[in-house]
């Protein structure tokens, strides 16, 4: 069949991919945690060595921490639905004919006529396996083959949180004094930009609208921890 002019085609985008997910957000929280850190300890004005043992400490306990996090979380959401799963499976098994009819009353609820309702129904029930992937679809809300890996969710965000907590701690890897927290500050902005402007393909909104919040939210935490550290810092 032709395509008329007028027709539109549109493609959605994956949003249950568990790792672009953690990639995503490893990135943003890698960032404005660690720089948040290593400005609240440089705040306090101390040696050079002990606001790089702290970016360091950050970068490497943030990032084991979100991802075991991202790990448990997943693999725990995995486990419940494949619990639910093996009920709709044991369901399924054990009483085909309620099964049925149930998936007739759900496409009725949908504006489908009885007789085609049934019909549906029937076709799906046929095959086991497809009975199964479409009573989760429908009485679940999610696909029994897109559960998302725990450990590839685990393993990117794990990543994407040292880069993230990297780039404000470069300058201190080198050198010392205020200059690096300077230099520390305006690379965590145009990284802050730069994920922002990233995270607008995933949410749809106006590149400069995501770049300038996230560079908002990194400021806002480095101000306040700056500020704790000089005023604590100052009062020792």
């Amino acid at each position: 069949m032709r395509r008329t002019t007028t027709e539109q085609w549109h493609v959605h985008r994956n949003i249950t991919g568990g790792a672009a997910r953690a990639a995503v957000f490893g990135m943003s929280d890698g960032l404005t945690t660690n720089v948040a850190l290593i400005l609240g300890v440089a705040g306090a004005n101390p040696a050079a060595g002990v606001v790089r043992l702290a970016g360091v400490a950050g970068l490497i306990g943030g990032a084991f921490s979100m991802a075991a996090g991202e790990w448990v979380s997943m693999r725990a959401q995995a486990e419940l639905l494949e619990r639910e799963l093996d009920v709709e499976r044991q369901s399924l098994q054990a009483s085909p004919e309620h099964e049925e009819r149930e998936l007739v009353g759900i496409y009725r609820s949908r504006g489908i006529d009885h007789e085609t309702a049934a019909a549906m129904a029937s076709q799906v029930m046929a095959d086991p396996d497809r009975a199964l992937e479409v009573h989760a679809r429908e009485e679940l809300g999610v696909n029994p083959g897109a559960l998302g890996s725990p450990v590839s969710a685990a393993l990117s965000s794990f990543a994407t949180f040292a880069v993230g907590a990297l780039i404000p701690l470069v300058p201190w890897l080198f050198g010392h004094g205020r200059g690096m927290a300077i230099i520390s500050v305006a690379l965590a902005a145009v990284a802050a930009l730069i994920v922002g402007g990233a995270l607008s393909r995933f949410t749809g909104k106006g590149v400069v609208f995501s770049a300038l919040r996230q560079l908002g939210i990194a400021a806002v935490a480095s101000a306040v921890t700056f500020g704790l550290g000089v005023a604590l810092g100052a009062g020792h």
